[in-house]
């Protein structure tokens, strides 16, 4: 079956580069206004409405450019910052040396803040505080020399866009730290599925191997010691596995990046199937199967996790209780979960055997039976009483989607 390969961006930075947008469309709007309400006072107002055509007609163009970070290029951000500097300059040809000297504003006004949050956003708090520190040399020398209200507006753009392109770092840190993770559990979750796989077929077969060879004895001896050497080794593979490097954006402001490579969804036009036809195959002379009279439906999915499950459960009955020990399997349909429970006649599992088989690299409860109904949401339990066998509980919700469902 055919995979594909997921890719989810994340990035806290969309919400700025959107607000930015809009922060942009209304200070240019607000400039504009500012000086129509005072145009008779200005001594070259030609000058200030030849500039205020151009940084509406700016604004509007660079649209896109302020939508993203892919977009926002260093090429961009220069000539942004260029025009807000100008602005700030053409204020003492444009407007009358006595509004100035009584704090009046730069003809872009809180525009100028837009360019450098710009920055911020894009290239983190060096950037910001580089552009901050531009600003902040053309107030002053807008104004002659520096007053109290310019060092308060230059103090306050500074502060505001480093804390601003700090944030922004800090988020990118948390997202590639958040990807790797995911990753991880991706890499994790596939791995276990391929140990229960593996588990489930050539792990068997290896020590059914070992295990006739040794009792035929001779060459087949040799051929059971080989194999058992395989199994081993492939237990220790299994067991260890390998996680990928994680891979991020060529361009970290674009955001993390997860991979992850999933089956596609197993969805059966027919509907859900029904458990029963899945384990009728496991009833034998030795396995009784007790069902109820109707139909007990379930995801394809999840059904045929359950199932393999069942016959886990069943493959180490008879490996530890031996070939003609009996079984019973006795499924319940209840109102919000199937449990299927498969219980043995043998002498039950001495206490701390799994933890000791778990840490021999022996998986069988561990993935195929405890790890298969944990991705489908449910629950695995084993009982096991000296002496009187041992039971495997396995209990499901009925809404439970399947190994190839994302959560």
């Amino acid at each position: 079956m055919a995979k594909r390969e997921r890719v989810m961006r994340m990035s806290v930075e969309q919400p700025l580069w959107r607000a930015l947008t809009g922060y942009r469309v209304l200070t240019v709007l607000y400039a504009i206004g500012l000086f129509a309400t005072t145009y008779d006072k200005f001594d070259r107002p030609w000058v200030a409405v030849a500039f205020f055509a151009f940084l509406l007609v700016w604004t509007l163009a660079t649209l896109p450019r302020v939508s993203g970070a892919a977009n926002c290029t260093k090429r961009f951000l220069a000539a942004d910052l260029t025009v807000a500097l100008t602005g700030i300059l053409l204020t003492r040809v444009a407007d009358s040396a006595s509004r100035i000297d009584a704090g009046g504003p730069t003809l872009p006004s809180i525009w100028t803040a837009g360019a450098v949050l710009a920055f911020a956003i894009k290239g983190g708090w060096r950037w910001a505080a580089f552009a901050s520190t531009l600003v902040a040399a053309a107030n002053i020398v807008e104004r002659g020399a520096p007053t109290r209200d310019t060092v308060h507006n230059v103090i306050l753009v500074w502060v505001a866009s480093i804390a601003i392109g700090y944030v922004v770092e800090v988020a990118r840190a948390s997202e590639r730290t958040l990807a790797r993770a995911l990753e991880i559990e991706a890499a994790t979750r596939e791995r276990e599925r391929l140990a229960r796989d593996i588990h489930d077929g050539v792990l068997q077969v290896l020590a059914m191997v070992q295990r006739r060879g040794s009792a035929i004895g001779g060459e087949a001896a040799e051929l059971g010691r080989m194999a058992g050497e395989q199994e081993a080794a492939l237990r220790t593979l299994v067991s260890g596995g390998l996680v990928p490097v994680s891979r991020v954006s060529e361009d970290a402001a674009l955001g993390a990046l997860v991979r992850a490579v999933d089956e596609p969804d197993d969805e059966d036009p027919r509907g859900p199937l029904d458990l029963r036809a899945l384990l009728a195959p496991y009833a034998t002379a030795r396995v009784t199967l007790s069902e109820p009279g109707a139909p007990v439906p379930l995801d394809p999915p999840a059904a045929r996790e359950v199932a393999a499950a069942v016959g886990a459960a069943l493959d180490n009955v008879r490996r530890h209780v031996g070939e003609d020990a009996r079984a019973w399997i006795l499924v319940e349909d209840e109102p919000d979960a199937v449990i299927v429970t498969v219980r043995d006649e043998g002498s039950g599992i001495p206490e701390g055997r799994l933890a000791q088989a778990e840490g021999e690299g022996r998986l069988g409860v561990a993935l195929s039976i405890r790890g298969r109904l944990r991705e489908l949401g449910g629950t695995a339990e084993l009982i096991s009483v000296p002496g009187q066998g041992t039971e495997v509980e396995l209990k499901v919700p009925k809404d439970a989607r399947g190994k190839a469902s994302t959560r």
